[in-house]
């Protein structure tokens, strides 16, 4: 029996539809543009669908790590968190994961830090989420405020037209702050004068996986300097004088410079060759720095003081808005053996 011409034409219609879906499903990732120029694969493996086990060597257990055990194992580290009496909903959030998946266990301590005093019940409703000591401590003015060699009139020039261009929090003055204050202050503050090793957590972070080891002594017994989560590209209209002025600093202090460095990873022009461009010679890849575990003694060494002070005089925190993530990335990149960090 013969089917009427619209339902003939109807299924060859499915028919040819039913192939190029079948074609579409199986032929290489698109390649995708962004606003900078850059042409890329899309990225179709999900890394957070695959397993991470435990690193290799021995790992020290939750035992004895007793809050008030003074002779356990605990070494000189805290979790930090630079956090507004206003964010207290969100550092709440993110203290319970953290304590859930991991500090329960090893009880380190936690070290608020604030430009103005925490309020009593920010001070209750955070030690209320832990068996381990809370610090509530004020950033001095002088690590703070905005330097006196930054002309104002330039700054907010300098932030309008960052601003127009779409740059993210550029016209705060705060965002400023806190970026200038994170690259080269924090680990001046005299509470964590006898404190090595931080990890950074910020408000409203997720904490996912159980961690059943001490990361702290995991970085101490393997030498590891710097561990991080992810890897992203910065804004290059952000940071455009970043690199040159790395560059400068170079050339006056070749000595810094580390033999086993990490200098084809921060100038990597070819995933991103119009990052680079814009950012004259840097990649702007970045670790992202919102979670970061870090030896301290890495920001305390000669090289990365001498290179912060050079930064910090160049007035890039404030003209344009180099983040504390470039700026650390850059550092570890050149001047640390990259093998101390945890890829």
């Amino acid at each position: 029996m013969a089917f009427p011409k619209p339902l003939r034409l109807l299924a060859a219609f499915c028919l040819i539809l039913g192939f190029f879906l079948l074609f579409q499903s199986v032929r290489s990732p698109p390649h995708i543009g962004d606003k900078f120029g850059n042409s890329h694969k899309a990225d179709t493996k999900d890394l957070n669908f695959e397993l991470t086990g435990e690193p290799d060597g021995v790992l020290w257990r939750a035992d004895e790590y007793a809050a008030d055990n003074p002779n356990s194992p605990r070494i000189n580290a805290t979790l930090l968190s630079l956090v507004r009496n206003s964010e207290l909903d969100g550092m709440v959030q993110a203290m319970r994961d953290l304590e859930r998946t991991w500090n329960h266990k090893f009880n380190y301590p936690w070290t608020f830090f604030n430009d103005v005093p925490f309020t009593e019940n920010f001070k209750k409703k955070t030690q209320e989420q832990t068996k381990a000591k809370c610090n509530y401590e004020i950033i001095p003015k002088e690590h703070w405020d905005v330097p006196s060699w930054i002309n104002d009139a330039l700054m907010e020039e300098s932030a309008r037209m960052l601003t127009e261009q779409g740059t993210q929090y550029a016209n705060l003055v705060s965002y400023h702050k806190m970026c200038r204050w994170n690259s080269g202050m924090f680990y001046k503050h005299p509470a964590l004068a006898n404190t090595r090793y931080y990890w950074r957590v910020e408000p409203k972070v997720h904490f996912f996986c159980d961690v059943d080891y001490d990361i702290f002594r995991y970085m101490e017994d393997h030498n590891k300097t710097y561990g991080f989560t992810i890897n992203l590209y910065d804004d290059p209209v952000s940071i455009p004088t970043l690199w040159p002025e790395t560059e400068k600093f170079l050339a006056a202090h070749p000595e810094y410079l580390h033999k086993n460095n990490a200098m084809d990873w921060v100038t990597d022009s070819e995933r991103r060759p119009a990052h680079n461009k814009k950012a004259n010679g840097y990649s702007t890849c970045h670790f992202w720095s919102n979670f970061e575990i870090a030896d301290m003694q890495v920001w305390r060494s000669r090289a990365y003081e001498d290179y912060f002070n050079h930064l910090d005089r160049a007035g890039g925190f404030f003209y344009e808005r180099w983040g504390d993530a470039p700026v650390h990335s850059i550092a570890l990149g050149l001047f640390e053996d990259k093998s101390k960090i945890h890829w």
